[in-house]
């Protein structure tokens, strides 16, 4: 007989269901984020169970590792590719947590990618930097923005990075807008420290694997680049076409289709979004780099706006790059923009 364990994880406790084989329920109880006290509890049946089902949430590292260490099967419950009792009024935890039991019991569960424990701490660090990088652009934007407002000029964000007190004086007149103004240029400056310690790190402790070496080829993508790739993208081989890999890095349309007339909208947020923000970066810089990647862009850019083109650019990436750590191959620029 082979047992089937659910968990509604949340910040200090979790509720756990276990069924039977027939959907039976023979356990629920409501226990305490501790490990000690979750094994306590799931070892009468550990010889039975199929697995244990713990959802996707931002806290699920500790369990699945202390499951995974002591031998449990663990699944990671991907939230995004399921909808949840449309036809009840009324639901709860025990109700979450055998919703998933039962998604397994029928083979229906959808899940998703338990990342290498020992790799995580590399890929957390590059999600930070990535937090960062978004910040910095977004007061740079900011103060761009003060800037046309105040003066009806504008800013580069070089110029930005290289602003003192005296510089920004020199920009505005009234005492409370270069307050504003000194405050967004020290943040920047700030931030900008924070990503390159990170940078160093990073560099420091990751190395690039030989399969993922050939990102570097790419237009657009230098060494943090890859190794974000690289850290999000895990296995090249769980991805069967370069079309799964494009929709798992947010890179195609998300609508749904009906007699050639859009009737509505996909799952936007199925997908990883790391990955969807290093292929934009990417993007960005290889309009810069590369002449065939900037007509590309125009071209796009001259039927939707920017940030369609933007995207269209970053599939376009996408695909090369699966192909590049499938095959290891060079990227051709040629082959990708004829």
């Amino acid at each position: 007989m082979e047992h089937i364990a659910g968990i509604d994880l949340h910040s200090n406790n979790g509720y756990y269901g276990i069924i039977e084989p027939d959907g039976k329920r023979i356990f629920q109880k409501r226990l305490p984020n501790d490990i000690q006290a979750v094994l306590h509890h799931l070892e009468p049946y550990r010889k039975t169970l199929r697995c244990v089902i713990v959802e996707s949430t931002y806290n699920w590292y500790w369990l699945a590792d202390g499951l995974m260490a002591k031998g449990f099967k663990v699944k990671l419950a991907n939230p995004a590719k399921f909808e949840k009792y449309n036809d009840l009024k009324y639901s709860d935890d025990k109700t979450d947590a055998f919703f998933l039991t039962e998604l397994e019991r029928l083979k229906i569960l959808p899940t998703g990618y338990i990342y290498p424990k020992q790799e995580r701490p590399i890929r957390d660090l590059l999600r930070r930097r990535m937090f960062l990088v978004k910040h910095r652009t977004s007061l740079i934007l900011s103060f761009q923005s003060l800037v046309s407002r105040e003066t009806g000029g504008s800013i580069s964000a070089r110029e930005i990075s290289r602003l003192d007190k005296e510089g920004i004086v020199d920009i505005f007149e009234e005492e409370y807008v270069q307050l504003a103004g000194t405050s967004y240029a020290e943040t920047i400056k700030f931030i900008a420290g924070q990503i390159q310690m990170l940078e160093a790190e990073i560099l420091k402790q990751a190395k690039l694997k030989v399969e993922f070496e050939r990102l570097q080829t790419i237009a657009g993508i230098g060494k943090i680049l890859a190794l974000t790739i690289m850290y999000e993208t895990g296995d090249i081989s769980r991805f069967k076409t370069p079309g799964n890999y494009v929709s798992y890095c947010r890179c195609v349309k998300s609508k749904h289709m009906s007699n050639g007339r859009k009737k509505g909208e996909g799952n936007r947020k199925n997908g990883n979004r790391y990955l969807s923000w290093a292929y934009i970066e990417a993007a960005h810089y290889a309009r810069s780099n590369c002449e065939a990647a900037k007509k590309f862009y125009q071209r796009k850019l001259a039927k939707r706006n920017a940030p369609v083109a933007r995207k269209a650019l970053a599939s376009k990436l996408c695909r090369a790059a699966y192909y590049i750590m499938r095959d290891q191959v060079e990227f051709d620029e040629q082959r990708l923009f004829s």
